[in-house]
C-alpha cells in the first residue's frame, strides 16, 4: 500500500511538473566553439523561425497576394513578432531593372519604346475593351505591313489560353509583364517568400503551432487562393519541427494497441498467469511513476533526447520483472508453497538482479560527462530508473504475488527442446567459438562504411508539407539552406574572403552585401532614361476612358474577332494558327455569360494595372551604393556595428551527405570560424558520434570495473563483456549490410543495447559461476527470450510509425535485441564451457542452486544428467 500511496505522489508531481524541452538548441552546451560561433552569428542575423511561400500563375498575380498576405499577418501582433519580405518593396520596384543583365535592359527598352503607341492606349483604357483594342492597333500593323501575323503569335497564344481556360470554368490569368519579356516567366519571378518570426510557447509539444495555423487560417481569410490563385506553404525550423511531432501523432495509437497486445501475448506465453502479468504490469507502472519523477527532479524538463528513458525503462523493467517471476515459477514448481517460492526467488535472483541493475546503471550514468547534453541527461534519468526498477523489482513484485497468490506451477519452466541445442554448443565448443570469432573480425572492415547520417531531413517525412516545400526550394542553391555563413570585420574583408572561397571546388557561389549593387549601372541607367522620357507621357495619361459596360466589352470581342479572322485568311503558319484559333474563342466569349467575361476582364485588367503602376517606378530608378541600400535590405548583410556576412553556398546534390561533409570540411579548412546550416549539421553529428563513443568507452570501463570487484576474476569479467562486445559489432555490421546508417534518433538503440546486453550477459555468468550446465534449455533462457521477445515488439512496433526517424530507431532497436539475445542465448555458454570443477567462492546470496540445473528441483544423483554429475 505504501508503494502505491507513493506511486500516486510521484504521478501527480511527474503531471505537475511534466515538461518537454522542445528548442533543439538545448541539446547541446552553449560552450562548445561551434555552438558559441551559431549563437554569436544568430543574436547578429536573426534566422527566420518561418518562411511563408507564395506561389501564383503569374508574376503580377503572386506580389499582389504576398503584398496582402504581408499587410494581414502584420496585423497578428497576438502571434507573430515580426514579418520581413526579402524580394519585394520600394527599393527592388524601382531598381528592378537594374538587376538585370545590361542586354536584356536593353532589348525591353527597344520594346518599350516600339510598343509606346500600345502603351497610350492601355494606360489610358486600362480594360478587357482597352487590351483588345491594342490587340487591333497591332492587327493594323499587320496590315500595313509593318509587322508581320506571326509577330503577334505570342500575345495571340497567351490571351487565346486566358479565355480558354475562363470557357471552361477554370482559374483564368494573363501576365503582361511575362507579355512585354518576350519569354516565359523564370520560377522566382512566380514565388514570393515571407520571413516570419512567431511568438514560441517552449511549454507546449509544438511551439510554433499557433502561429502556422494563424498564417495557414489568414491566407483562408484573405481568400488568396480564389483570387489570385496562389498556393501559400510554410516551411522553416518551426514547421518542420511542429510537422515532426505531430507525425509522431499518426497511427501512433493504432501502433501502440498493436504492440501492448502483442506484448501481452508473449507475457502470457511467458508466465501462463494473468495474476503474474497484472503483478508485472503495476510493478513496472510505478516504477515508471517513481522514475519519472525523479527525472523531473534531477533536470527539471526532458528534452528530445531524454525522453527516450521511457523507452529504456520499460525495456529494462520489463526484463527484471520476467527474470523474477519466471524464476519465481520454477520455485513455485519446486516448493510448492507461495511463500517459500518467493523466498527463494528473491535469494537466488537478488544478487543477479542487483548486479545487473548497477552494471546498466553506471554503464548510463557514464553519458553524463559527454558533451552532448541530450544524451548526458537521458545518462541522468535513466542510471536512476535502473535502481528504481531493481527495487520495484525485488520488492512491489513478490509483495503483489503475495498478495494475488497465483496458482500452483505444476510444470517445470525450462525449454527442453533445446536439449540438442545445449548438447551441440558443448560438444563443437570450441568451432563455434572460433567461426564466430572469425566471421565477426572477418566482417569488421565493413564498420568503415557503416555511416553517420547528420542530416535531420532525413528524420522527417518527406510527404508532410513543411518537409516537401523545403526539399524543393533546397533545390535551388539560392535559397541558402545548406549555407555556410562567415563573418568579416567589414565589407572590404568580406569580398576578399568571398573572392577567395569561388575558387575552392566545392563551393558554387560566395556572396556579401555587394551582391546588392549591380553591375554596370551607368550604362543601365543611360538606357533606362532614354526610354522613360517619351514612355512617361504615354503611360501618364491626363485623360481615362470610362469603364466599359457589359454590351461595349460584346462589341469589342466580336469587332476584334473579325479582324483576326480577316488578318488570318486562309493562310498557314504559326501567326495565322494563332489568330484563328484566338478569333473563335472571342466569339464564343461574346456569346457566353456576362460572369465568364468578368472573368476574362479580371485575369486582363488587374496585372495590366499592376505591371502599369510597377513601370512607372522602373523607368525612375536610382543609382545603387552599399550606402544607399534600405537599412531592412542591409540588416540581412550588415551588422550595427559594422561587421559583413559572407554567404557561401556548395555545389552538388544538397541531399548527399557526403557532398555537405566535403563542402564543409573544404570551407572549415580556409576559416576554421564559419558557422550556418551546413556546419551546424556537420558539427553536430560530429558531437553525438563522439559523445556516444566517449560514452561507450566510459560504460565499458565503468562496468568492467564494477564487475571485477563484484566476480573477483578478470576471466569471468571477459566471458560477460566479450559477448557483449560481439552483440554490438553484429549490430553494426548488419546495419551496414541492411543499409541502415546511424542517424539521431535510432543512435538511441545503443543504450539500449548496453543495458539489457550487461543484463543479459551478468545473468548467465552468474548461473554459470554458481555451477548450472545445460544453460540454454534453462529458466534463465526461458526468462530471456521471452524478455527480449517483449521488448523487440513494444520497441520493433516504432518500426510502423509513418515518421522515418522513429521508423529507423524501430528496426535498429529489434536488430539489436535480437543480437544480443543471440549472443547470451548460444554464444556466451559455448564461449563459458562446462563450470569451474571447484567453484568460485562466493557469498550465499550468489548462490542460486548449486550443482542443480537451473530450471529443475533437487533431485537424485540417478535422476541427473550424467554431464552433470562429471560436472561435479
Amino acid at each position: 500500500m505504501f508503494a502505491l500511496v507513493l506511486a500516486a505522489a510521484s504521478t501527480v508531481f511527474a503531471a505537475r511538473h511534466f515538461a518537454i524541452k522542445t528548442d533543439v538548441t538545448d541539446l547541446f552546451p552553449r560552450d562548445l566553439p561551434w555552438t558559441q560561433r551559431a549563437f554569436e552569428y544568430q543574436r547578429s542575423f536573426p534566422p527566420p523561425d518561418i518562411l511563408v511561400v507564395v506561389d501564383a500563375p503569374t508574376p503580377e498575380l503572386v506580389e499582389e497576394a504576398a503584398t496582402k498576405l504581408v499587410e494581414a499577418l502584420t496585423a497578428r501582433r497576438d502571434v507573430i513578432r515580426a514579418v520581413h519580405q526579402p524580394q519585394s518593396g520600394e527599393f527592388f520596384e524601382r531598381n528592378g531593372l537594374l538587376y538585370m543583365p545590361t542586354g536584356e535592359v536593353a532589348r525591353l527598352t527597344d520594346g518599350l519604346l516600339n510598343a509606346d503607341p500600345l502603351l497610350q492606349k492601355l494606360a489610358a483604357d486600362p480594360s478587357l475593351r482597352g487590351g483588345l483594342s491594342s490587340l487591333s492597333f497591332g492587327l493594323l500593323g499587320v496590315q500595313y505591313g509593318q509587322i508581320k501575323l506571326d509577330d503577334l503569335t505570342r500575345p495571340m497564344t497567351m490571351a487565346a489560353d486566358t479565355v480558354s481556360e475562363a470557357l471552361a470554368g477554370r482559374p483564368a490569368s494573363f501576365s503582361w509583364r511575362v507579355l512585354a519579356s518576350g519569354k516565359p516567366a523564370e520560377p522566382q519571378e512566380l514565388r514570393r517568400f515571407i520571413e516570419v518570426e512567431p511568438v514560441l510557447d517552449f511549454s507546449a509539444l509544438e511551439p510554433g503551432r499557433r502561429a502556422t495555423d494563424a498564417i495557414a487560417q489568414t491566407a483562408r481569410d484573405l481568400d488568396l487562393a480564389g483570387s489570385y490563385q496562389a498556393r501559400v506553404r510554410l516551411t522553416g525550423i518551426v514547421p518542420i519541427n511542429d510537422d515532426g511531432f505531430a507525425t509522431l501523432k499518426q497511427n501512433a495509437a493504432l501502433n501502440a494497441a498493436i504492440s501492448i497486445l502483442a506484448v501481452l501475448v508473449i507475457l502470457w506465453l511467458a508466465l501462463y498467469s494473468l495474476r503474474i502479468i497484472f503483478a508485472v504490469a503495476v510493478s513496472l507502472i510505478v516504477g515508471l511513476a517513481f522514475s519519472a519523477a525523479a527525472g523531473l527532479l534531477l533536470v527539471g524538463a526532458l528534452n528530445l533526447i531524454s525522453v527516450a528513458f521511457f523507452v529504456l525503462f520499460i525495456g529494462l523493467g520489463v526484463d527484471f520483472g520476467l527474470q523474477f517471476c519466471v524464476r519465481y515459477r520454477a520455485e513455485r514448481h519446486d516448493y510448492g508453497d507461495l511463500r517459500a517460492g518467493l523466498r527463494s526467488a528473491v535469494r537466488k535472483a537478488g544478487v543477479p538482479l542487483a548486479l545487473a541493475a548497477a552494471a546498466t546503471a553506471v554503464g548510463f550514468a557514464s553519458f553524463v560527462p559527454t558533451s552532448y547534453r541530450g544524451l548526458a541527461e537521458l545518462g541522468e534519468i535513466a542510471g536512476c530508473g535502473m535502481i528504481l526498477a531493481f527495487l520495484t523489482s525485488i520488492t512491489l513484485l513478490p509483495a503483489l504475488l503475495m498478495v494475488l497468490n497465483p496458482p500452483d506451477e505444476p510444470h517445470p519452466m525450462g525449454f527442453a527442446a533445446l536439449a540438442p541445442v545445449d548438447r551441440f554448443l558443448q560438444r563443437y565448443r570450441m568451432p563455434v567459438i572460433v567461426t564466430t570469432i572469425l566471421v565477426v573480425v572477418l566482417a569488421s572492415p565493413v564498420l568503415l562504411y557503416l555511416p553517420f547520417d547528420f542530416n535531420p531531413l532525413h528524420l522527417r517525412n518527406p510527404k508532410v508539407e513543411s518537409v516537401a516545400t523545403f526539399l524543393e526550394l533546397r533545390k535551388n542553391p539560392q535559397t541558402g539552406a545548406n549555407a555556410i555563413e562567415i563573418v568579416a570585420p567589414n565589407l572590404g574583408a568580406a569580398d576578399a574572403t568571398a573572392n577567395r572561397l569561388t575558387s575552392v571546388p566545392q563551393v558554387a557561389q560566395a556572396d556579401t552585401l555587394s551582391r546588392l549593387v549591380p553591375t554596370d549601372q551607368d550604362k543601365k541607367l543611360t538606357l533606362i532614361q532614354d526610354a522613360a522620357e517619351p514612355l512617361k507621357t504615354s503611360i501618364n495619361p491626363t485623360e481615362m476612358s470610362q469603364p466599359p459596360t457589359d454590351r461595349q466589352n460584346v462589341e469589342a470581342l466580336t469587332s476584334t474577332a473579325d479582324s483576326l479572322s480577316a488578318a488570318a485568311g486562309n493562310a498557314d503558319g504559326p501567326g495565322p494558327e494563332a489568330a484563328r484559333r484566338l478569333s473563335k474563342l472571342l466569339r464564343q466569349l461574346a456569346k457566353s455569360e456576362p460572369a465568364v467575361r468578368k472573368a476574362v476582364e479580371a485575369a486582363v485588367v488587374a496585372p495590366l494595372r499592376v505591371s502599369l503602376d510597377q513601370l512607372r517606378q522602373e523607368l525612375d530608378p536610382q543609382q545603387v551604393t552599399a550606402d544607399t541600400i534600405p537599412a531592412d535590405l542591409k540588416r540581412d548583410w550588415v551588422t550595427p556595428d559594422g561587421r559583413v556576412r559572407v554567404q557561401v553556398l556548395p555545389k552538388g546534390d544538397p541531399d548527399d551527405t557526403k557532398v555537405l561533409r566535403n563542402f564543409v570540411s573544404a570551407v572549415l579548412a580556409i576559416d576554421p570560424h564559419a558557422t550556418g546550416p551546413a556546419v551546424l549539421l556537420f558539427e553536430a553529428g560530429n558531437t553525438v558520434v563522439r559523445a556516444f563513443i566517449e560514452a561507450g568507452i566510459f560504460a565499458l570501463a565503468a562496468i568492467a570495473l564494477l564487475l571485477w570487484i563484484t566476480l573477483r576474476r578478470i576471466t569471468d569479467v571477459l566471458l560477460t563483456l566479450v559477448p557483449l562486445l560481439v552483440a554490438v559489432v553484429v549490430t553494426l555490421e548488419l546495419s551496414v549490410a541492411l543499409d541502415l546508417p546511424l542517424n539521431f534518433a535510432n543512435i538511441i538503440a545503443l543504450p539500449l543495447l548496453l543495458g539489457v546486453g550487461v543484463a543479459f550477459k551478468i545473468y548467465y555468468i552468474m548461473a554459470w559461476r554458481s555451477g548450472k550446465t545445460a544453460l540454454v534449455q534453462s529458466t534463465l533462457t526461458r526468462a530471456v527470450i521471452f524478455s527480449a521477445m517483449t521488448q523487440a515488439t513494444a520497441f520493433g512496433s516504432l518500426w510502423l510509425s509513418s515518421d522515418p526517424g522513429t521508423s529507423s530507431m524501430g528496426k535498429l532497436m529489434a536488430l539489436s535485441l535480437l543480437c544480443t539475445m543471440t549472443a547470451a542465448v548460444l554464444f556466451q555458454p559455448a564461449l563459458m564451457g562446462r563450470p569451474r570443477a571447484r567453484a568460485v567462492p562466493t557469498t550465499a546470496a550468489f548462490d542460486f542452486e548449486p550443482q542443480v540445473e537451473f530450471d529443475q528441483p533437487a533431485r537424485s544423483a540417478a535422476q541427473q544428467p550424467a554431464d552433470e554429475l562429471v560436472d561435479r
